[in-house]
Protein backbone atom coordinates (compact mmCIF):
# COMPACT_ATOMS: atom_id res chain seq x y z
CA UNK A 1 0.00 0.00 0.00
CA UNK A 2 1.21 3.63 -0.87
CA UNK A 3 1.59 6.69 1.77
CA UNK A 4 1.15 8.95 -1.24
CA UNK A 5 -1.49 11.41 -0.26
CA UNK A 6 -4.74 11.26 -2.28
CA UNK A 7 -6.88 14.24 -1.56
CA UNK A 8 -10.66 14.43 -2.39
CA UNK A 9 -11.66 10.74 -1.71
CA UNK A 10 -15.03 9.67 -0.96
CA UNK A 11 -15.02 10.23 2.60
CA UNK A 12 -18.47 8.69 3.55
CA UNK A 13 -16.85 5.11 2.23
CA UNK A 14 -13.78 5.00 3.41
CA UNK A 15 -13.22 2.37 5.98
CA UNK A 16 -10.20 1.15 8.17
CA UNK A 17 -8.57 -2.01 6.85
CA UNK A 18 -5.41 -2.27 8.91
CA UNK A 19 -3.12 -0.90 11.41
CA UNK A 20 0.78 -1.79 11.46
CA UNK A 21 3.27 -0.30 13.90
CA UNK A 22 7.38 0.57 13.24
CA UNK A 23 9.57 1.07 16.41
CA UNK A 24 12.51 3.60 15.47
CA UNK A 25 14.82 5.50 18.12
CA UNK A 26 17.77 5.20 19.92
CA UNK A 27 19.39 5.21 23.19
CA UNK A 28 16.81 6.18 25.79
CA UNK A 29 14.16 7.15 23.33
CA UNK A 30 12.03 5.18 21.51
CA UNK A 31 9.24 6.16 18.80
CA UNK A 32 6.42 3.81 17.81
CA UNK A 33 4.90 5.38 14.49
CA UNK A 34 1.21 4.35 13.99
CA UNK A 35 -0.18 3.39 10.41
CA UNK A 36 -3.79 2.74 9.90
CA UNK A 37 -4.21 1.58 6.51
CA UNK A 38 -7.75 2.20 4.47
CA UNK A 39 -9.87 0.60 1.40
CA UNK A 40 -9.24 3.84 -0.53
CA UNK A 41 -5.21 3.72 -0.03
CA UNK A 42 -4.57 6.49 2.42
CA UNK A 43 -2.89 6.33 5.19
CA UNK A 44 -3.37 7.79 8.71
CA UNK A 45 0.22 8.58 10.52
CA UNK A 46 0.25 8.63 14.53
CA UNK A 47 2.62 8.10 16.97
CA UNK A 48 2.20 6.08 20.68
CA UNK A 49 3.68 8.81 23.24
CA UNK A 50 7.91 8.46 23.46
CA UNK A 51 8.97 5.45 25.87
CA UNK A 52 5.35 3.77 25.47
CA UNK A 53 4.93 0.46 24.02
CA UNK A 54 3.02 0.05 21.27
CA UNK A 55 1.46 -2.54 22.42
CA UNK A 56 -1.30 0.25 23.44
CA UNK A 57 -2.22 0.64 20.07
CA UNK A 58 -2.38 -2.44 18.83
CA UNK A 59 -4.93 -3.64 21.31
CA UNK A 60 -7.46 -0.95 19.72
CA UNK A 61 -7.25 -2.55 16.38
CA UNK A 62 -9.61 -4.92 16.75
CA UNK A 63 -12.26 -1.50 17.93
CA UNK A 64 -11.03 0.64 14.75
CA UNK A 65 -11.23 -1.90 11.54
CA UNK A 66 -13.99 -1.53 9.04
CA UNK A 67 -14.96 1.83 10.70
CA UNK A 68 -14.92 5.07 9.00
CA UNK A 69 -11.60 7.34 10.69
CA UNK A 70 -13.35 10.15 9.44
CA UNK A 71 -15.70 9.69 12.29
CA UNK A 72 -13.24 11.02 14.77
CA UNK A 73 -14.78 11.57 17.86
CA UNK A 74 -17.01 9.01 17.84
CA UNK A 75 -14.29 6.53 17.88
CA UNK A 76 -12.07 8.75 19.93
CA UNK A 77 -14.98 8.01 22.46
CA UNK A 78 -14.99 4.46 21.79
CA UNK A 79 -11.23 3.87 22.88
CA UNK A 80 -10.48 6.54 24.93
CA UNK A 81 -11.59 3.85 28.19
CA UNK A 82 -8.32 1.56 27.17
CA UNK A 83 -5.89 4.86 27.99
CA UNK A 84 -4.60 6.37 31.24
CA UNK A 85 -2.30 9.04 32.52
CA UNK A 86 1.07 9.01 31.30
CA UNK A 87 2.53 6.83 28.70
CA UNK A 88 -0.92 4.52 29.14
CA UNK A 89 -2.76 7.19 27.27
CA UNK A 90 -0.34 6.75 24.33
CA UNK A 91 -2.39 4.14 22.36
CA UNK A 92 -5.45 5.98 22.07
CA UNK A 93 -3.64 9.28 21.21
CA UNK A 94 -1.82 7.94 18.75
CA UNK A 95 -4.56 6.48 16.85
CA UNK A 96 -6.30 9.50 17.31
CA UNK A 97 -3.31 11.53 15.47
CA UNK A 98 -3.80 9.26 12.81
CA UNK A 99 -7.44 9.75 12.59
CA UNK A 100 -7.04 13.27 12.41
CA UNK A 101 -4.51 12.47 9.25
CA UNK A 102 -6.75 10.46 7.48
CA UNK A 103 -9.80 12.87 7.68
CA UNK A 104 -7.70 15.67 6.95
CA UNK A 105 -6.29 13.72 3.91
CA UNK A 106 -9.74 12.54 3.09
CA UNK A 107 -11.28 16.00 2.92
CA UNK A 108 -8.33 17.37 1.28
CA UNK A 109 -8.01 20.03 4.45
CA UNK A 110 -4.87 20.35 7.11
CA UNK A 111 -5.65 19.28 10.67
CA UNK A 112 -5.83 21.92 12.03
CA UNK A 113 -8.96 23.31 9.88
CA UNK A 114 -10.50 20.12 11.42
CA UNK A 115 -10.07 21.33 14.95
CA UNK A 116 -11.74 24.69 14.07
CA UNK A 117 -9.17 27.05 11.77
CA UNK A 118 -5.94 28.48 13.05
CA UNK A 119 -4.97 31.11 15.01
CA UNK A 120 -1.30 31.57 14.06
CA UNK A 121 0.43 30.43 10.51
CA UNK A 122 3.88 29.80 12.76
CA UNK A 123 4.41 27.73 16.16
CA UNK A 124 6.92 28.56 18.17
CA UNK A 125 8.87 25.84 19.56
CA UNK A 126 11.75 25.70 22.79
CA UNK A 127 14.38 23.82 22.75
CA UNK A 128 15.09 21.24 25.67
CA UNK A 129 18.71 21.55 26.86
CA UNK A 130 20.30 17.78 28.21
CA UNK A 131 21.60 18.50 32.04
CA UNK A 132 25.22 19.57 32.58
CA UNK A 133 27.26 19.79 35.17
CA UNK A 134 29.18 22.39 34.46
CA UNK A 135 26.85 25.95 34.42
CA UNK A 136 29.14 27.66 32.02
CA UNK A 137 29.04 24.36 29.64
CA UNK A 138 24.76 24.81 30.49
CA UNK A 139 24.62 28.60 29.45
CA UNK A 140 26.58 28.32 26.17
CA UNK A 141 24.59 25.46 25.09
CA UNK A 142 21.83 27.97 25.87
CA UNK A 143 23.77 30.38 24.22
CA UNK A 144 24.04 27.98 20.70
CA UNK A 145 20.34 27.28 20.77
CA UNK A 146 19.71 31.97 20.83
CA UNK A 147 22.43 31.41 17.93
CA UNK A 148 19.99 29.08 15.68
CA UNK A 149 17.01 31.38 16.09
CA UNK A 150 15.01 29.97 19.27
CA UNK A 151 13.33 32.31 21.17
CA UNK A 152 12.23 30.48 23.95
CA UNK A 153 14.39 27.97 25.75
CA UNK A 154 14.20 25.35 29.07
CA UNK A 155 17.24 23.34 31.10
CA UNK A 156 17.21 21.13 33.70
CA UNK A 157 18.17 22.00 37.49
CA UNK A 158 17.89 20.38 40.35
CA UNK A 159 18.77 18.42 43.54
CA UNK A 160 21.57 16.93 41.26
CA UNK A 161 23.37 19.84 41.18
CA UNK A 162 23.58 20.25 44.82
CA UNK A 163 24.86 16.34 45.31
CA UNK A 164 28.60 16.73 45.88
CA UNK A 165 28.16 19.41 48.01
CA UNK A 166 29.01 18.55 51.75
CA UNK A 167 25.61 19.30 53.49
CA UNK A 168 23.44 20.53 50.23
CA UNK A 169 20.87 17.50 50.79
CA UNK A 170 19.25 15.81 54.10
CA UNK A 171 18.37 12.22 52.93
CA UNK A 172 16.89 9.30 55.05
CA UNK A 173 19.56 7.37 56.79
CA UNK A 174 20.00 4.58 55.63
CA UNK A 175 21.60 5.45 52.38
CA UNK A 176 25.34 4.85 52.34
CA UNK A 177 28.20 3.27 50.62
CA UNK A 178 28.58 0.70 52.76
CA UNK A 179 25.90 -2.00 52.29
CA UNK A 180 27.21 -3.83 55.10
CA UNK A 181 25.72 -2.01 57.75
CA UNK A 182 22.77 -3.59 59.14
CA UNK A 183 19.55 -1.75 57.43
CA UNK A 184 21.13 -0.12 54.70
CA UNK A 185 19.85 -0.32 51.30
CA UNK A 186 23.70 0.49 50.07
CA UNK A 187 24.52 2.61 47.01
CA UNK A 188 26.15 6.00 46.15
CA UNK A 189 23.92 9.07 46.96
CA UNK A 190 23.77 9.38 42.89
CA UNK A 191 22.23 5.84 42.82
CA UNK A 192 20.17 6.77 45.59
CA UNK A 193 18.96 9.82 44.15
CA UNK A 194 18.53 8.10 40.62
CA UNK A 195 16.34 5.48 43.04
CA UNK A 196 13.72 8.19 44.59
CA UNK A 197 12.56 9.13 40.41
CA UNK A 198 10.41 5.90 41.41
CA UNK A 199 8.90 7.30 44.76
CA UNK A 200 6.52 10.54 44.31
CA UNK A 201 7.70 13.69 46.06
CA UNK A 202 6.55 14.10 49.09
CA UNK A 203 7.78 10.57 50.43
CA UNK A 204 11.06 10.68 49.41
CA UNK A 205 12.10 11.59 52.31
CA UNK A 206 14.62 14.60 50.41
CA UNK A 207 15.29 17.84 51.79
CA UNK A 208 17.38 20.82 50.16
CA UNK A 209 19.43 23.21 52.66
CA UNK A 210 20.32 26.44 52.51
CA UNK A 211 23.61 25.22 51.22
CA UNK A 212 21.95 23.11 48.54
CA UNK A 213 19.83 25.89 47.72
CA UNK A 214 22.76 28.17 47.25
CA UNK A 215 24.57 26.15 45.22
CA UNK A 216 21.61 25.78 42.80
CA UNK A 217 21.17 29.39 42.79
CA UNK A 218 24.43 29.65 41.63
CA UNK A 219 24.55 27.66 39.01
CA UNK A 220 21.29 29.67 37.76
CA UNK A 221 23.11 32.60 38.33
CA UNK A 222 25.97 31.63 36.17
CA UNK A 223 23.92 30.97 33.22
CA UNK A 224 21.37 34.12 33.46
CA UNK A 225 24.73 36.02 33.38
CA UNK A 226 25.82 34.30 30.01
CA UNK A 227 22.04 34.08 28.46
CA UNK A 228 21.19 37.90 29.35
CA UNK A 229 17.28 38.04 30.53
CA UNK A 230 16.13 39.20 26.89
CA UNK A 231 14.76 35.11 26.41
CA UNK A 232 12.55 33.15 28.61
CA UNK A 233 14.26 29.99 30.35
CA UNK A 234 11.88 27.56 31.71
CA UNK A 235 13.14 24.93 34.28
CA UNK A 236 12.80 21.04 34.79
CA UNK A 237 13.67 17.86 36.60
CA UNK A 238 14.09 19.41 39.97
CA UNK A 239 14.12 16.40 41.74
CA UNK A 240 11.76 14.49 44.08
CA UNK A 241 11.44 16.39 46.97
CA UNK A 242 9.01 17.70 49.33
CA UNK A 243 6.90 20.94 48.68
CA UNK A 244 8.69 22.82 51.25
CA UNK A 245 11.42 21.92 49.96
CA UNK A 246 10.14 23.08 46.39
CA UNK A 247 9.09 26.85 48.01
CA UNK A 248 12.00 27.49 49.38
CA UNK A 249 13.87 26.47 46.33
CA UNK A 250 11.31 28.68 44.26
CA UNK A 251 11.47 31.44 46.40
CA UNK A 252 15.55 31.75 45.99
CA UNK A 253 15.12 31.33 41.72
CA UNK A 254 12.62 33.76 41.65
CA UNK A 255 15.02 36.75 41.66
CA UNK A 256 16.11 34.41 37.67
CA UNK A 257 12.60 35.92 36.56
CA UNK A 258 12.28 32.40 34.78
CA UNK A 259 9.96 31.52 32.49
CA UNK A 260 8.57 28.47 34.79
CA UNK A 261 8.91 25.56 37.46
CA UNK A 262 8.00 22.53 35.56
CA UNK A 263 6.37 19.24 37.44
CA UNK A 264 8.48 20.59 40.93
CA UNK A 265 5.59 18.17 42.60
CA UNK A 266 3.28 15.24 41.41
CA UNK A 267 0.67 16.80 39.09
CA UNK A 268 -2.13 14.73 41.31
CA UNK A 269 -1.72 17.14 44.22
CA UNK A 270 -3.97 19.79 43.58
CA UNK A 271 -3.84 21.79 47.29
CA UNK A 272 0.13 21.19 46.66
CA UNK A 273 0.29 22.86 43.65
CA UNK A 274 -1.82 25.72 44.86
CA UNK A 275 0.13 26.40 48.01
CA UNK A 276 3.23 26.52 45.60
CA UNK A 277 1.71 29.13 43.37
CA UNK A 278 0.56 31.25 46.04
CA UNK A 279 4.44 30.91 47.50
CA UNK A 280 5.63 31.72 44.26
CA UNK A 281 6.40 34.55 42.12
CA UNK A 282 7.74 32.30 39.29
CA UNK A 283 4.72 30.54 36.82
CA UNK A 284 4.60 27.22 38.07
CA UNK A 285 3.30 24.34 35.51
CA UNK A 286 2.38 20.59 35.13
CA UNK A 287 0.64 18.74 32.63
CA UNK A 288 2.46 16.23 30.70
CA UNK A 289 1.40 13.11 31.94
CA UNK A 290 -2.23 13.77 32.79
CA UNK A 291 -4.86 12.27 30.03
CA UNK A 292 -7.55 13.74 28.85
CA UNK A 293 -9.66 17.60 29.84
CA UNK A 294 -11.01 16.13 33.46
CA UNK A 295 -7.83 14.96 34.31
CA UNK A 296 -6.83 18.91 34.08
CA UNK A 297 -9.95 20.26 35.71
CA UNK A 298 -9.33 19.97 39.08
CA UNK A 299 -5.75 22.40 38.33
CA UNK A 300 -7.72 24.65 36.05
CA UNK A 301 -10.73 25.32 37.94
CA UNK A 302 -8.70 25.55 41.50
CA UNK A 303 -6.57 27.77 39.55
CA UNK A 304 -3.83 25.88 41.07
CA UNK A 305 -1.00 26.76 38.60
CA UNK A 306 0.17 29.48 36.24
CA UNK A 307 0.80 27.17 33.18
CA UNK A 308 -0.64 24.05 31.92
CA UNK A 309 1.40 21.83 29.55
CA UNK A 310 -0.21 19.05 28.31
CA UNK A 311 2.14 16.01 26.19
CA UNK A 312 -0.34 15.55 23.36
CA UNK A 313 0.30 12.07 23.17
CA UNK A 314 -1.25 11.44 26.46
CA UNK A 315 -3.69 14.04 26.67
CA UNK A 316 -5.89 13.04 23.87
CA UNK A 317 -4.88 13.78 20.85
CA UNK A 318 -5.38 16.62 18.92
CA UNK A 319 -8.93 17.71 19.49
CA UNK A 320 -8.68 16.52 23.14
CA UNK A 321 -5.83 18.92 23.98
CA UNK A 322 -7.57 21.90 22.09
CA UNK A 323 -10.38 21.73 24.50
CA UNK A 324 -7.96 21.56 27.34
CA UNK A 325 -6.15 24.84 25.69
CA UNK A 326 -9.94 26.15 25.01
CA UNK A 327 -11.16 25.53 28.75
CA UNK A 328 -8.22 26.63 30.87
CA UNK A 329 -7.92 29.83 28.76
CA UNK A 330 -11.04 30.86 30.34
CA UNK A 331 -9.76 30.88 33.20
CA UNK A 332 -6.83 33.18 32.18
CA UNK A 333 -4.29 30.07 32.21
CA UNK A 334 -2.23 29.70 28.99
CA UNK A 335 -1.12 26.33 27.74
CA UNK A 336 2.28 25.44 26.72
CA UNK A 337 3.13 21.79 24.87
CA UNK A 338 5.06 19.23 26.02
CA UNK A 339 6.44 17.10 23.37
CA UNK A 340 9.36 14.47 22.85
CA UNK A 341 8.48 12.53 19.95
CA UNK A 342 9.45 11.97 15.83
CA UNK A 343 7.99 14.42 13.59
CA UNK A 344 5.07 12.74 13.53
CA UNK A 345 4.14 13.56 17.14
CA UNK A 346 5.73 17.17 16.54
CA UNK A 347 3.34 17.69 13.43
CA UNK A 348 0.42 16.62 15.53
CA UNK A 349 1.41 19.26 17.97
CA UNK A 350 2.26 22.01 15.23
CA UNK A 351 -1.82 21.49 14.33
CA UNK A 352 -3.30 21.52 18.07
CA UNK A 353 -1.02 24.54 18.24
CA UNK A 354 -2.06 26.43 15.43
CA UNK A 355 -5.74 25.76 16.67
CA UNK A 356 -5.36 26.63 20.69
CA UNK A 357 -5.82 30.20 20.90
CA UNK A 358 -4.30 30.09 24.59
CA UNK A 359 -1.17 28.36 23.48
CA UNK A 360 2.50 29.87 24.55
CA UNK A 361 5.00 27.88 22.67
CA UNK A 362 6.07 24.28 21.62
CA UNK A 363 8.80 21.65 23.21
CA UNK A 364 11.28 19.93 21.22
CA UNK A 365 13.76 17.47 22.28
CA UNK A 366 15.47 16.53 19.39
CA UNK A 367 17.25 19.71 17.98
CA UNK A 368 20.71 17.71 18.00
CA UNK A 369 19.36 14.55 16.65
CA UNK A 370 20.76 14.53 13.22
CA UNK A 371 18.37 12.22 11.17
CA UNK A 372 15.32 13.42 12.76
CA UNK A 373 14.62 15.64 9.84
CA UNK A 374 14.65 12.71 7.50
CA UNK A 375 12.21 10.83 9.12
CA UNK A 376 9.50 12.73 7.10
CA UNK A 377 8.80 14.88 3.70
CA UNK A 378 7.37 18.43 4.98
CA UNK A 379 6.65 21.46 3.17
CA UNK A 380 10.50 22.80 3.51
CA UNK A 381 13.57 21.79 3.59
CA UNK A 382 13.66 21.86 7.70
CA UNK A 383 10.91 21.61 9.98
CA UNK A 384 11.95 23.88 12.77
CA UNK A 385 13.69 27.58 11.19
CA UNK A 386 14.55 30.09 13.33
CA UNK A 387 12.89 28.75 16.10
CA UNK A 388 9.92 28.31 14.48
CA UNK A 389 7.66 25.20 12.76
CA UNK A 390 5.47 26.76 9.91
CA UNK A 391 1.92 25.35 10.42
CA UNK A 392 1.61 22.95 6.82
CA UNK A 393 -1.15 23.68 4.34
CA UNK A 394 -1.42 20.36 2.91
CA UNK A 395 -4.22 17.87 4.02
CA UNK A 396 -3.75 15.89 7.38
CA UNK A 397 -1.18 16.06 9.21
CA UNK A 398 0.97 17.41 6.26
CA UNK A 399 3.72 15.43 6.04
CA UNK A 400 4.63 12.26 4.55
CA UNK A 401 6.83 8.92 5.88
CA UNK A 402 10.44 8.69 4.50
CA UNK A 403 10.05 4.56 4.81
CA UNK A 404 13.46 4.05 3.97
CA UNK A 405 14.81 6.59 6.86
CA UNK A 406 12.15 4.60 9.01
CA UNK A 407 13.92 1.27 7.83
CA UNK A 408 17.12 2.55 9.17
CA UNK A 409 16.52 4.01 12.22
CA UNK A 410 14.69 1.26 13.70
CA UNK A 411 15.07 0.57 17.24
CA UNK A 412 16.36 -3.08 18.51
CA UNK A 413 16.61 -2.07 22.45
CA UNK A 414 15.59 0.82 24.50
CA UNK A 415 17.07 2.64 27.82
CA UNK A 416 14.64 2.50 31.20
CA UNK A 417 13.56 5.84 32.63
CA UNK A 418 15.79 8.20 34.09
CA UNK A 419 19.48 6.52 32.99
CA UNK A 420 18.75 2.55 34.40
CA UNK A 421 20.11 0.12 33.68
CA UNK A 422 17.56 -1.74 32.51
CA UNK A 423 16.56 -2.47 28.76
CA UNK A 424 13.19 -2.62 27.20
CA UNK A 425 12.34 -4.54 24.69
CA UNK A 426 10.95 -3.27 21.10
CA UNK A 427 7.92 -5.26 19.47
CA UNK A 428 7.40 -5.19 16.97
CA UNK A 429 11.29 -5.61 15.43
CA UNK A 430 10.66 -4.61 11.58
CA UNK A 431 8.84 -2.19 9.60
CA UNK A 432 5.40 -2.51 9.60
CA UNK A 433 4.82 -6.26 9.70
CA UNK A 434 1.93 -8.07 9.59
CA UNK A 435 -0.06 -7.41 12.73
CA UNK A 436 -3.23 -10.09 11.95
CA UNK A 437 -3.02 -11.57 15.69
CA UNK A 438 -4.32 -7.98 16.94
CA UNK A 439 -7.53 -8.36 14.79
CA UNK A 440 -10.25 -10.12 17.01
CA UNK A 441 -11.83 -8.61 19.77
CA UNK A 442 -10.60 -10.55 23.01
CA UNK A 443 -12.35 -7.81 25.58
CA UNK A 444 -16.06 -7.01 26.84
CA UNK A 445 -15.45 -2.94 26.29
CA UNK A 446 -17.09 -1.43 28.73
CA UNK A 447 -15.80 0.28 32.06
CA UNK A 448 -19.33 0.11 33.77
CA UNK A 449 -22.22 -1.88 34.94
Amino acid sequence: MSNKVKSHSNPSDLKITDMRISVIGEGGWRWPIIKIYTNQDIIGLGEVRDGASARYALMLKSRLLGENPCDVERLFKKIKQFGGHGRLGGGVCGVEMALMDLAGKAHGVPAYMLAGGKYRDQIRVYSDTPSKKDPVEMGNALKERMDRGFTYLKMDIGIWISENVQGGLIFPNDYTNDKNIEGSTGGSLKSMIAESQNVMHPFTGIQLTDKGISEISEYVKVVRDIVGYEIPIATDHFGHIGLESCIRLGKELDKYSLAWYEDMIPWQYTNQWKQLKNSVDTPVCTGEDIYLLEGFKPLIDNEAVSIIHPDLATSGGILETKKIGDYAQEKGIPMALHQAGSPIVAMANVHCAAATEGFIALEMHSVDNPWWDEIVNFETEKIINNGFVKVPESPGLGIELNEEAVKEHLAKSSEGVHGANNKFSIYPQGAFEDTSEWDNLDSHDRTWS
